[in-house]
């Protein structure tokens, strides 16, 4: 019997971020949790600090709710996980769901086992995704870092929702309760139509970017 192999992490978001191509909107969101163990709840989740977790305290599937204000265009996800620290606390199955509410919802078609090989730069995320017929679930394998989730349609376009939902479907070894580290969520950044120009990459050109 061979063993699966274990799912790479990705690059680290800040990264991303730093190219200028995409914005962390995550702020801009409503977010809710199906339960939270006390003090392991959405502020843990979006701190920034990856030594803190969101503890679920309830039934499965455990659910991460991020709803906009306004149908809002979508590209990646990311979420950070810890088999070495969180164990059988550790997702193994994952659900992507996007829709205008909770009624509607369709999980991400191509959302397969081709996402665990994430670990590839942004101008390469739609190759990884394959629109099928079907949405899919993203199988885990101890993972240790980011994971990054492309949010893109059949034509490998960002999706634009007014809301997704992660489920937890399964954890390592049979665990009941979940632990999820960081979550973000990303926006594509819109080329000015006055002018292109080449983008600030470097620490330096990027303290003199913007107007103060």
């Amino acid at each position: 019997m061979t063993t699966p192999n274990k799912t790479p992490p990705g690059a680290d978001p800040k990264q991303l971020e730093r190219t200028g191509t995409v914005r962390e909107i995550g702020s801009q969101a409503v977010w809710s949790l199906s339960s939270c163990k006390p003090g392991f709840g959405v502020d843990q989740l979006r701190d920034d600090n990856l030594e803190t977790y969101w503890q679920s305290d309830g039934s499965q599937p455990h659910l991460v709710n991020i709803q906009f204000r306004r149908k809002t265009t979508v590209k990646t996800l990311c979420i950070y996980a810890d088999y070495k620290s969180d164990e059988s606390y550790t997702p193994s199955k994952i659900s992507v769901r996007v829709g205008n509410n909770f009624h509607n919802l369709q999980e991400i078609r191509g959302v397969g086992n081709k996402v665990q090989a994430e670990s590839l730069p942004q101008r390469d995320w739609a190759k990884t995704s394959k629109a099928d017929h079907a949405g899919q679930q993203l199988e885990l394998v101890e993972p240790s870092g980011w994971i990054h989730v492309p949010l893109t349609d059949s034509h490998k376009k960002p999706i634009r929702t007014f809301m997704i939902q992660i489920a937890v479907l399964a954890n390592h070894q049979n665990g009941r309760d979940t632990h999820m580290r960081q979550i973000k969520v990303y926006t594509p950044v819109e080329e000015s139509s006055i002018g292109k120009f080449p983008r600030c990459t470097t620490i330096d050109f990027m303290m003199y970017r913007s107007i103060r």
